[in-house]
């Protein structure tokens, strides 16, 4: 028999509560799926700072806020998120997504995590192309980065506090930044030992490496969203038959787009685009950072498609938007299409070049996630994966610092020289109103705009 904690009912909207349990389990309502559209569309628009700025501001508005679920769950899929290829950001919001409203959820969390970044990229693009000048981006966005660096520190402090209960998970921690920050050993080799040591751990001393599921009980009793935890009767069931579907399923979205275009538009730049960046999104480990030098290197040295000030001046414009940082492959796919538009237009040509880029790019991060998202969930009791993940856990808050710390002194101290003490100022405000005011996210991102053009507008 299910107790309360699993009297949930199925529907194709996707998960609905019993009305019953919030009365007898303190559980918190399930959010509906319109309320998650919400969400979903405003975390697209406010996800500044690549992926430190914006998995802490996940952790905050659906673990701190929210509570539409529990911090161990959070965990569990970002360590998985993790370890595959692709922006593990953008994973982590559709892994949430397809939680609480099955693949509908998964897919509209993970679209709408990039869309607005798409529209914004797009038109800074063809400005950029037209104009050739971006000076003016770095003016408007110079108040959002000194209030990303404030998320970030933010979210550093909160995921440690809660992932690193113990002295070995905090030496973890501190090994993990110590050998990305200071050895560079890639983000891969970090992963793979941390799981290793946590298996190992699980064995000798699983008081250390366990506290993840202690600590999950005790988040239940305060009170999280309700998602359906019996693998059998609920949507995280891992199928032989569900996932043939779901490779067939996305095996014809990749063939047909490549086949309409060979045959609509043969000899183009934009099938070579579509066969390049599905390959890059299966090489992307260690996120958008580790990946950029072959992008960059392909896209300039191999095929040509833009020079190398202008890749420079994407990734720029990349880092000034919402969005994963690998959005730089848009800008690089609008300019493979500017310069090279065949037939068309040169706008024409950029509007289809970032179209097919973005497309081929994203659509494998769907696929990892929807197959094998149910066998993390079905296996997140195990004792053995359980110590692997916590110390995964231990090693991503390593990891997470490492970027704070390379975001902070991307903006502190700038190429040109000398100390931002602007930005300094602006992120000490920024933090303190995040940390100690309590003032949302968003409110603090766009009064840190804000401050950013009156700033310029007083400095010329």
């Amino acid at each position: 028999m299910r107790s309360a904690l699993t009297e949930i009912k199925t529907s194709d909207a996707g998960l609905v509560p019993d009305p019953d349990a919030e009365e007898k389990t303190g559980l918190v309502d399930h959010p509906s799926f319109f309320e998650a559209f919400r969400f979903w569309l405003k975390l697209g628009i406010i996800s500044f700072g690549g992926p430190a700025g914006q998995i802490s501001i996940m952790h905050q508005e659906l673990v701190e806020k929210r509570k539409w679920v529990s911090n161990e769950r959070f965990l569990n899929a970002l360590n998985y998120c993790m370890l595959l290829p692709g922006p593990e950001a953008q994973q982590l919001a559709t892994y949430i997504g397809w939680l609480l409203h099955r693949i509908p959820g998964g897919v509209v969390a993970g679209v709408l995590f990039i869309l607005p970044s798409v529209f914004i990229l797009f038109a800074l693009s063809y400005l950029y192309a037209a104009l050739g000048n971006i000076s003016w981006v770095a003016a408007l966005f110079g108040g959002l980065k000194a209030a990303v660096m404030a998320v970030v520190a933010a979210a550093v402090i909160k995921i440690g506090q809660k992932a690193l209960k113990n002295n070995v998970m905090l030496l973890l921690a501190a090994s993990s930044f110590v050998c990305i920050f200071f050895l560079e050993v890639p983000f891969p080799f970090i992963v793979i030992g941390a799981g290793f040591i946590g298996f190992l751990g699980s064995l000798i001393l699983p008081d250390y490496f366990l506290g993840i599921k202690e600590k999950n009980r005790d988040e239940t009793e305060k009170g999280y969203v309700q998602i359906c935890d019996d693998a059998d009767e609920c949507h995280i069931n891992p199928a032989g038959s569900r996932n043939a579907a779901l490779v067939c399923i996305f095996a014809g979205l990749w063939i047909l787009p490549v086949v309409v275009v060979h045959l609509l538009l043969p000899g183009t730049v934009f099938v070579r685009e579509g066969l390049f960046f599905t390959k890059a999104a299966f090489l992307t480990f260690g996120g958008a950072y580790a990946v950029l030098a072959y992008i960059g290197q392909a896209g300039v040295n191999q095929f040509g498609w833009l020079s190398a000030p202008q890749m420079m001046d994407g990734l720029g414009l990349a880092e000034t938007t919402p969005g994963p940082l690998i959005m730089v492959v848009q800008f690089v796919g609008f300019m493979a299409g500017w310069n090279f538009p065949g037939a068309f237009s040169p706008l024409t040509g950029g509007i289809i070049g970032s179209l097919v880029a973005t497309y081929f790019t994203f659509l494998p991060c769907f696929l990892f996630i929807f197959l094998g998202g149910p066998y993390i969930e079905k296996f997140r009791g195990n004792r053995r994966l359980t110590g692997s993940l916590s110390s995964i856990t231990a090693a991503v808050v390593g990891v997470v610092l490492n970027l704070a710390v390379w975001f902070g002194m991307h903006v502190l101290l700038p190429p040109a020289g000398g100390f931002n003490w602007f930005a300094a100022t602006v992120g000490a405000a920024s933090f303190i109103a995040i940390q100690w005011g309590k003032l949302s996210i968003i409110k603090v991102i766009l009064l840190a705009g804000a401050l950013g053009i009156v700033g310029r507008l007083f400095t010329g």
